[in-house]
């Protein structure tokens, strides 16, 4: 399954089931969240990775705290394929 998002910027960003395992996989705190990595691309602060301009990071306070974890930080890549934007979650983390 593909789940689909438009950030504040008008960008469509979308996370895929494959993504998703990964994120569960690794932090498996996130396991039942994926409503908020969406909420965190959807109205998140976003900034720029410094060394590659094409990934950025979105970032969100939680509403109810994980484990002592009070933010969401979710990492997109900016790509085009076939003159059409490719924007995908690669992983997202609390912080």
């Amino acid at each position: 399954m593909r789940e689909e998002v438009i950030d504040r910027y008008g960008n469509v960003i979308y996370l895929t089931d494959e993504r998703w395992h990964h994120i569960v996989d690794r932090h498996y705190e996130l396991n039942g969240h994926r409503p908020e990595i969406i909420s965190a691309i959807r109205s998140g602060k976003r900034r720029r990775d410094p060394e590659d301009p094409d990934t950025f990071y979105y970032k969100k306070r939680l509403r109810h705290p994980i484990a002592n974890l009070n933010y969401i930080e979710a990492v997109v890549v900016f790509q085009w394929r076939k003159d059409k934007p490719n924007n995908f979650i690669v992983t997202a983390y609390p912080k």
